[in-house]
């Protein structure tokens, strides 16, 4: 009698067992998935830059205040730093939509996945 009653026990409770194990390999698959797609994406990435002058542009843009600010020093022309200044100021007062766009530009120029995790840090 009492082996009539934990065999049913036993069965349910090794279908359970093995319905957990196949929900987390299913997980573990799709997470694999999800890997292999994002090496896919950044391959395609750098064969579509390959020929592109797109990052070394942003890199000439925001490079540009630097060398105003170096040149500045070297000459002592504080009229130089006081631009680059108010330029900052008149970029700072775009609207928050353009600056949202140039951000993602700029970010997607030079690869950067996760742009919503660095835009969050901005406020």
């Amino acid at each position: 009698m009492l082996q009539h009653l934990i065999g049913p026990i036993a069965n349910i409770a090794g279908g359970y067992l093995k319905n957990k194990a196949e929900e987390k390999q299913a997980k573990h698959k799709a997470k694999m998935k999800v890997i292999e797609n994002d090496g896919e994406w950044e391959s395609k990435m750098a064969d579509a830059s390959a020929h592109s002058w797109k990052d070394e542009f942003w890199t000439i843009v925001l490079s540009v205040p630097i060398f105003m600010i170096g040149y500045a020093i070297v000459v002592n022309d504080i009229t130089v730093i006081d631009r680059v200044k108010e330029g900052f100021s008149a970029l700072a007062g775009l609207p928050e939509w353009y600056q949202y766009l140039l951000f993602i530009a700029i970010s997607s120029s030079f690869g950067v996945k996760g742009v919503s995790k660095l835009m969050s840090l901005r406020k």
